[in-house]
């Protein structure tokens, strides 16, 4: 039989914990070995006891989830966090994941999700939620097409957006670059389909955006 992954809770909502006590007790593989409210109990136990994974609320009433999450890693390099929280935000994950935790999970969880976080952790792998995984897939979708919308611009194009994002006409741009003003227009109607604009400030705002 599989030794049980031991488990720390930290957390100062007295209803949070309890519910997350119901949704383990059941499990043939974790155990509860300590449950805190307050930091200093918790780091006092954590130079005692040796948790195999923490489950650490990212707003508690000394210090911050990512003020306490550097302080666990110091005392115990090799420990598995995984951030519990309310806080469904990319930033907040990106911040926690950048510190040195593994996991990231919501307190609106589903137990199955929270066994299963739980589990992966410890096998040293990452956690995230699955609600905040959508918003990560499609923040890169965003980032893709920005990148290849960018990509199918030609050098030229990508010259001719240059100049119509500092202001120049299609009469100036033929002039400065010594080419006919249809194909000017011709390369201005090319320019807004590719990159999905209908005037010169959008194509500003995403010329900026794509750092043409």
């Amino acid at each position: 039989m599989m030794t049980p992954i031991k488990i720390f809770i930290v957390d100062d909502h007295p209803m949070i914990v309890s519910g997350l006590k119901h949704m383990l007790e059941n499990s043939d593989d974790i155990v509860i070995i300590g449950a805190f409210q307050d930091e200093t109990t918790f780091l006092n136990a954590l130079e005692e006891q040796r948790p195999d994974v923490i489950l650490l609320d990212i707003q508690l009433s000394e210090k911050n989830g990512d003020e306490l999450a550097p302080i666990i890693l110091t005392l115990q390099p090799d420990a598995k966090i995984l951030t519990l929280t309310n806080f469904d935000s990319l930033l907040y994950l990106q911040t926690m994941l950048r510190l040195g935790v593994q996991g990231y999970i919501l307190k609106t969880t589903t137990q199955a999700n929270l066994i299963e976080a739980i589990q992966t952790v410890y096998r040293n792998e990452t956690f995230i939620d699955p609600a905040l995984r959508e918003k990560l897939a499609m923040r890169s979708q965003v980032a893709d097409k920005k990148i290849y919308s960018k990509l199918s611009l030609t050098l030229r194009e990508q010259e001719i957006a240059r100049l119509l994002a500092k202001g120049y006409d299609n009469k100036a741009i033929a002039r400065q670059l010594f080419i006919g003003y249809n194909t000017v227009r011709n390369y201005r109607a090319r320019i807004f389909a590719k990159l999905e604009v209908n005037s010169i400030s959008e194509l500003v705002n995403k010329a900026l955006t794509l750092g043409i």
